[in-house]
Order: C-alpha cells, then sequence, then structure tokens
C-alpha cells in the first residue's frame, strides 16, 4: 500500500527554485562592471614590467630606479587596502568605488604624461592609491548585493578574470608597447575606467542608508602602519649595495613602527587596519604566510620574465608579450577545475601541486649553458601558468577556514595588503639582485645571460619557501574528514 504513495512522491516535481538563490541577470552585470575595476586594478601590478626598459630609457632612469614604477604601485595598494572598511562604513561603497575609479583613471593619464622617472613613479603611487580600494570595496558591494546563498556561485564566476589579470598583464603590456609606445600602458585605463564609472553610477544600488557617520578611522594604527611599511620596503629596495646610515636608519625605524602597531592593534578597542586576532585560527596564518611569500614570487618574476627574453634573448617587446601567452594560457585552463579539484583532493595536495609546478616551470631559465631553446621556455611557461593557477583558489579557501562569517570583510583585507606587501619586497629585491649582478657580470651576453641565471635562482627560492606553509595546509577538503 506504500508503494505507490512512495512512487507518486517520486514523481512529484521539485519545487521551484527561491527566486533569491538565483544568479539574475541584473546581479551579474553588476558583477561584471564591478569587477572590471578589479581586473583594471590587477592588471596594472603587471602590465608595465614588459616596458620597464622602455620606460627607464625614456626616461634616462636605472632599472633600481624605474622598478619602482612597479613596487610604489603594489606598495600604495597595501597600505591603502586597510582603509577599504572603514571608508565604506563612513562614506558609502558606491561612493567610495567610484572615487577611487576616478583616482585611478586620473592617475593613469598623468602618469602617460609623465616627464621624469620621479613624476612617473608619483603617479604611479596615486594609481595604487585608487587601484587599492577598487578591489576590496567592489568585493564588499558583490557580497552584500549578492547575500550569503548566492556569494559563492556569484565570486566564482567573477574570479578567473582577477586572477588571470597578473598573469596576462605582461602580454597586454608587450602588445601595447609594440604598437604604441610605453606611455599607452597608462592611456589605455583611461576609456575603460570611464566607462566602468558611467556603467557604475547608472545601475549599482546606492548604499547611503547604511553609512555610519560617526565612526573614526584607527588613527594610532595610521601613524604607525603604513610609514612603517613603507620605510621597510625603502630600506630593503635599496640594499644590494649595503645599508648606508639613511637605510639603516629606515630600516630600524620601520621594525619600530610595525613593533608599536602589532602592541597597538591587539590592544585597541577600536577595528583596527589589520586585525591581528584572525592570525589565531592555524588555517588563516598558514594562508597568509603563503600569500606573503607567493605575492614576492608572483610578482618578482612578472617582473624578471619579461626582461630576460628582451636582455638576453634579444627579443622585441610583442615578441617578449607573445612568449609569456602560454603562461598565461595555463593560468586560464586550470583556474576554472581548481575549485572543484580542491573539493575532490584537498587544498594540501593542489596547493603543493600548484607550487611544485611553478617551480619546474622556473628551472629553464636557471640553466646558462644555452639548452633551453624556445621550445623549451614555451612549455615551461605554461607549466608555470597551470601552476599559477592552481594555486590561488584553494590558498583563497584556505584563508576562510578559521574565520567567522563577520569577520571575513577583514580577513580579504589582511589578505590584500600581505601579497601585495610581499608583491613590493619581492620585486624591489629581486631588482636590486638583477642590478648587481648585471653590474659585476663579464662583458658580453654571456654575462647577462649569467646574471639573469643567478637572479632567477632567487625567484626559484622564493617559490620553493612557499612548500614550507603549504605542506602545513588541511589534508582534506572542509567536510570530508
Amino acid at each position: 500500500m506504500k508503494r505507490p504513495a512512495v512512487a507518486r512522491t517520486a514523481a512529484r516535481p521539485a519545487a521551484p527554485a527561491d527566486p533569491a538563490d538565483r544568479l539574475d541577470p541584473e546581479l551579474l552585470r553588476i558583477g561584471w562592471v564591478l569587477i572590471l575595476g578589479a581586473v583594471l586594478a590587477q592588471l596594472d601590478t603587471t602590465i608595465v614590467n614588459v616596458g620597464v626598459g622602455s620606460m627607464a630609457g625614456g626616461l634616462g632612469a636605472s632599472l633600481t630606479a624605474i622598478q619602482w614604477v612597479s613596487t610604489g604601485y603594489l606598495l600604495a595598494v597595501a597600505l591603502v587596502a586597510p582603509l577599504s572598511g572603514w571608508l565604506i562604513q563612513r562614506f558609502g561603497a558606491k561612493r567610495m568605488w567610484l572615487a577611487s575609479v576616478a583616482v585611478f583613471v586620473a592617475a593613469s593619464a598623468l602618469a602617460g604624461l609623465a616627464w621624469s622617472p620621479g613624476s612617473l613613479i608619483g603617479f604611479r603611487i596615486l594609481q595604487g592609491l585608487g587601484g587599492g580600494l577598487m578591489q576590496p570595496i567592489g568585493q564588499a558591494i558583490v557580497a552584500r548585493l549578492a547575500g550569503p546563498r548566492r556569494i559563492g556561485r556569484l565570486v566564482g564566476v567573477l574570479t578567473m578574470p582577477v586572477s588571470l589579470a597578473p598573469v596576462l598583464g605582461p602580454v597586454v603590456g608587450g602588445l601595447i608597447v609594440h604598437g604604441a609606445g610605453w606611455r599607452w600602458l597608462f592611456y589605455v585605463n583611461v576609456p575603460v575606467g570611464l566607462t566602468a564609472l558611467i556603467l557604475a553610477a547608472r545601475i549599482v544600488p546606492g548604499d547611503d542608508g547604511e553609512r555610519q557617520t560617526g565612526l573614526r578611522p584607527d588613527g594610532l594604527g595610521l601613524a604607525l602602519l603604513p610609514p612603517g611599511l613603507a620605510a621597510l620596503v625603502h630600506a630593503l629596495a635599496q640594499a644590494g649595495g649595503g645599508l648606508d646610515p639613511l637605510q639603516t636608519g629606515l630600516l630600524i625605524g620601520g621594525f619600530l613602527l610595525l613593533t608599536g602597531y602589532v602592541v597597538h592593534a591587539l590592544r585597541t578597542d577600536r577595528t583596527p587596519l589589520i586585525d591581528l586576532k584572525l592570525f589565531a585560527g592555524r588555517g588563516f596564518t598558514l594562508a597568509s604566510v603563503n600569500t606573503f611569500l607567493l605575492g614576492a614570487a608572483l610578482y618578482s618574476s612578472m617582473l624578471l620574465l619579461p626582461l630576460y627574453f628582451v636582455e638576453v634573448r634579444g627579443m622585441s617587446a610583442l615578441e617578449a608579450a607573445l612568449m609569456l601567452a602560454p603562461q598565461a594560457l595555463g593560468t586560464a585552463v586550470i583556474t576554472p577545475l581548481a575549485g572543484k579539484v580542491t573539493d575532490a583532493y584537498g587544498p594540501r595536495a593542489v596547493v603543493v601541486a600548484g607550487i611544485l609546478l611553478t617551480i619546474v616551470g622556473t628551472v629553464p631559465f636557471v640553466l646558462t649553458d644555452g639548452v633551453s631553446g624556445t621550445f623549451v621556455l614555451v612549455g615551461a611557461l605554461f607549466v608555470r601558468g597551470v601552476g599559477l593557477g592552481a594555486i590561488t583558489p584553494p590558498n583563497v579557501a584556505a584563508t576562510y577556514t578559521s574565520v567567522q562569517r563577520s569577520q571575513v570583510p577583514a580577513a580579504t583585507s589582511a589578505r590584500t595588503v600581505l601579497n601585495r606587501i610581499g608583491g613590493s619586497l619581492g620585486t624591489a629585491v629581486l631588482a636590486v639582485i638583477l642590478q648587481a649582478s648585471l653590474s659585476g657580470a663579464a662583458d658580453g651576453p654571456a654575462g647577462v645571460r649569467d646574471a639573469y641565471a643567478q637572479t632567477f635562482w632567487w625567484a626559484l627560492a622564493f617559490s620553493a619557501l612557499t612548500l614550507v606553509p603549504a605542506a602545513m595546509y588541511p589534508k582534506h577538503a572542509p567536510g570530508k574528514g
């Protein structure tokens, strides 16, 4: 007698999905407009690298000086990102996103007009201040509109272009430098940024009703953290020939300021710029250490690779860009699959495999005996790209394994800061090492090749270091062991 009832129950059509759970077209349109800002910000972390040689020649600057075009941008992003949460609450997310894009667009136009290394670096820092706010504020708007039941799927749809942007940057940059000159690396942001501004102003809903006008920023934190980071990065970036009294003072001062911030952040009743209590969670701590090291390995290698193809292989900017395309292709192929593989095999296996692939893909660049032909380098870069694409999704997921939902914005801010600080330090250190290696190298192509090989050994070491925290990631995906 029960069997027919069961059959009728099984045949009954499923209840229609809750409309609030669907990724409706309007939400996707808003997400794509906001993600355009994040892609611009991420693309600009590496797009200038192919043009570094042209900028140095055009403005009469050394490599050590012109690398601050990259390092200054990354450092500015790291310094301003912790303020995003307070700015959202104080002035409103939509208003601050529009303001940050406007700053980014204006700074891009000014950078294209730069007349000296100092002016270019200054405008790049201003550009970084806008870029550093676009991504976290855009993510906050997307999270607010999507709600907890849709945020995972929406982020899954929008993550790939943001993850791909830093790897694709040198390719796009090479095409621009070849076709229009290095100044267009900055001018190209203007029409895209203006388009994003117009679309966002029209379709992103306002949030003025959620503003908290009485909030005050963490003043002491602002006085300690940004100056401490700036002093530390600047001192390390200039340490290639030894520390003079000024650099020694900056290094000591930077450490003292950062130590003071640690004491303040652990004791303050206000919301600190970076909430150090997040590091009480083992998963967050491991992912944060790896995020810092991965930033150093990724962004520094993105500076080295284009220079290698131009200076060692004698290629044009266009040829160097095309050589980097397989790396971007590898990242594009694997990134959409990395999350599913993480669910099946756990974050540890995926992250470790990704790091090992990046190491394997870097090995041909440290060889100095000429065996690494063009075909080998193309294959190596594709392998590197697959490794980079495999690392990002499980590392992002591991960041949130030990934080509460209310701590997610603070965790996102901390992750952005650590990644960009790692990138700025790694880029600065490798630029100094490369400059010193070139200065001490024998004359001729062999000397230049040896100098780059020595520097790539350091890039390889940065990647190898990331294996240490990665080996301590959870073995199983959440809920599977």
